[in-house]
Order: structure tokens, then sequence, then C-alpha cells
């Protein structure tokens, strides 16, 4: 018996999907746990297995079309049996996700007009400069020019047969040289290209909810800087011991962790009608991937360890570029933190991760002079920016969370303690 395999929900707010690629054919023997297709959902490209065995007899969404969750994905059953009754009792809209041709290149076209060409005259005027004509060649084919024309329009690289001579019988001149080529410049053919692509379901996704959060949530930033001296030596101590290297980014991870259990009103989220107030503190780590965005959360990162904090980060990485990561790995967030300083960003805003109240922005490590003991020396800062939805988060509130996560930064073994 036919039985139909529905456009699944792989996230909690997904409510189409995009088939990117079919692994397999109409006709194909699919067993439990086969690849059946890779999925865009509003967050990432998934890969999707067949729950049921079965000959593959329909394919209801083709590659590169998008259809709602829970229509007709494909059709499993017996070899050789008919579903056209299946598929028009369940028939559902597919959205043609069409993809545009790229539009023809528009081009424009000057005509080129000669400046010192003379409009002709309804009855006979004395004209101020010799009229211009088109420089004619001799009987043995030789253009007649000055040897002063013919030397520039040689070092200008310009046929001086085409240049419009201005001298006696056409003769080509200095200034007919001089005038061509500015003519050229000024009117040369020029035309305009580009290409459009169509918007994937991730960039759609992200495009909605940051301009939900950036026109709803009232943002206000605030903006510290760090001493990174003592965290630069902790860190190659650290590694030095570990079989594998911390980053920056792992101790402001932890050292966010540590700070948001110390301040519950940054760790809270905007609900409408009530404030929650997170007792758990699960950190969203930004990571670009090239779709977009994915954040997946580091779950109770207070209560893990530098190391095992490293481990996740760089899993979920690997995840993300490899397109392995499930909803519930980037579900469930409290704080988000986005870090752009390995990419030689000193400091950037962020737009807030809804429904966290806040985000962090991390620049990158600058050298710079700074005093110390009444002494300028050199010195290794890190720019910190808190984006906070005003609604939960007053300024107050976020300046004290920025001093508990800079005094933890700046003496990383305090976060042992």
């Amino acid at each position: 018996m036919a039985e139909i395999v529905r456009m699944p929900r792989l996230s909690d707010t997904m409510t189409e999907g995009t088939v990117a690629k079919w692994h397999k054919k109409v006709g194909d023997a699919i067993s439990e746990g086969d690849l059946l297709a890779e999925i865009e959902t509003d967050k990432a490209t998934m890969e999707f297995e067949s729950f049921q065995e079965g000959v593959l007899l329909h394919i209801g969404v083709q590659e590169a079309s998008t259809a709602p969750v829970d229509c007709i994905l494909a059709i499993l059953g017996e070899e050789g049996e008919d579903v056209s009754a299946v598929i028009e009792a369940d028939a559902a809209p597919v959205i043609e996700e069409k993809v545009e041709e790229p539009k023809e290149v528009k081009k424009e076209t000057f005509v080129k007009v000669d400046p010192l060409e003379t409009p002709k005259a309804a009855s006979p005027v004395v004209e101020s400069c010799p009229s211009v004509v088109v420089s004619k060649s001799t009987s043995n084919g030789r253009v007649k020019a000055s040897p002063l024309a013919k030397r520039l329009a040689k070092e200008k690289g310009v046929d001086i047969s085409l240049i419009p001579g201005s001298g006696e019988g056409g003769r080509v001149v200095k200034r007919d040289v001089d005038n061509y080529q500015s003519s050229v410049v000024r009117t040369g053919l020029t035309e305009e290209r580009y290409s459009e692509e169509p918007v994937s379901q991730m960039r759609k996704t992200i495009a909605r909810r940051l301009s939900e959060s950036k026109f709803t949530a009232p943002h206000f930033y605030l903006s510290i800087t760090v001493d990174m001296d003592n965290a630069i030596s902790s860190r190659k101590a650290i590694n030095a011991k570990l079989g594998h290297k911390i980053s920056f980014n792992d101790i402001i991870v932890k050292a966010s962790a540590m700070s948001l259990r110390e301040h519950p009103t940054v760790n809270s989220s905007w609900r409408g009608d009530v404030i929650r107030r997170n007792e758990h503190v699960n950190v969203g780590v930004a990571v670009a991937v090239e779709e977009g965005l994915l954040v997946p959360v580091v779950r109770y990162t207070d209560t893990k360890t530098l190391s095992e904090i490293s481990k996740e980060v760089k899993a979920f990485a690997q995840g993300a570029k490899d397109k392995k990561l499930q909803p519930a790995d980037w579900e469930g967030s409290t704080f988000t933190i986005s870090n752009l300083g390995m990419f030689g960003i000193d400091e950037f805003t962020a737009i807030i991760n809804t429904p966290d109240a806040c985000i962090l922005a991390v620049g990158g490590i600058q050298q710079v002079p700074v005093v110390k003991e009444g002494q300028i020396v050199p010195g290794n800062v890190m720019k910190l920016t808190l984006s906070c939805d005003h609604r939960v988060v007053d300024g107050a509130s976020g300046a004290a969370f920025l001093q508990s996560l800079k005094a933890y930064i700046e003496n990383p073994i305090t976060m042992f303690v």
C-alpha cells in the first residue's frame, strides 16, 4: 500500500521547505534510513532520511521548488502501484521557486559628436574657425596630416585616418588629434552589468527576523575596552598544558556565562506579556556559513569547563560547515555572542537575536599604547559592545554586566575559583 512522505517540519519556525537536491529517483528501492533528499529550511540545508520502506513511486516537490510543510514530498509503495488516486486525494499547492535567467545586460550607446563640427546655417556666415571635414587620403593612400599630428597620433595609439581634419583641404593638424582623443574618452561606449539570484529560505528568514528585531525591540548599545594582556598569557599557559587549543572566543563564552549568572536581567527574554527570567544559561555562538548565519547553542554554559566549551564550539562549527546541525542545536539560547575579531574588525554593533534580551559584539585584539602605573607602555586591548533590548534591560544593568565580564576576561584565573 502506498505511503505518503510529507514535507517535514525541521525547525520550530519552518513553514515551508525547498528541495535542494534529490538523492533518489522514481523507481529506486528505498530502505529505512536511506538519504532521500536535502531540504533547505529557514535555518539551514538539512539531510532528510526515509522512515519508510518501498519503491519511490512519485516525487511531489522537484529540485529547486518550494512547498509548505506537510504537503506530499514523495510517495513510496510497491513497484507498479498506481498512486494517482492518492495524489488527487491529498493534493497540495507547490510554490515553484522561479530561478530567473540572468537579465540581458543593458547597454547604452552614446553617439560620438565631433565638438568641432559646425551646424549648417540657413544663410552664409563667416566662420571663426575652419570647417571640419573627414581627412582624405591622397591617391597613393597617404593621409594628409602634419608631421606633428602624425607623431601625436602614433604616441596615443590612434588611427590617424579616422580623425576628421580641420586644416586646409582636410589636413589633420595637432588640435584635431587632441580633440579626437578627448572625444573618445568622453563619449566612449559604456555598459552596466549585473546578475540576480533567488533568495534562499535561510536568507529570507534572516531578513525577516532581523528586521523584526531591529524595528520592534528598542536597541541601545554599551561599549567597554578590555585589557587582554593577562588573557593572552593565561591562554598560552592553558594551551601548553592541554592537548588542544583554547581560543579567545572560548574564554569570552565562559566569562559571559559566569557574568550572566551574576546578572540574570541580561539573561532574560521578552515574551510580550511577560519577561522571562532564565535560571539556566545557554549561550548562542554565531557561526558564519555559506548561506548566511547559524547560532548553535552551548547549553548550561556556566557549568562547563573551558575545554568542554572549546570542543563543543569546534564541533558546532564543523557541523555547520558540513550541514549536519539539527534544529535542537540552534534553539533555546538565552544570550548570543557574535565575534568578528578574527576578520580584523575592531568594533561593531550587532542586532539582537530575539527573543534574547542582549547580544555581545566582540572585536579584535589591538596593540595600542596604554597607561599602566602612570607610564605609557605597549598594551593589548579588545572592545566589546553589548546590544540591549530596552524593554528588558536598562543601562545600569547592562553596564554592571559588562563590568563583571571585563573583570573575568582580564583575570581568567577567577573563572576557575
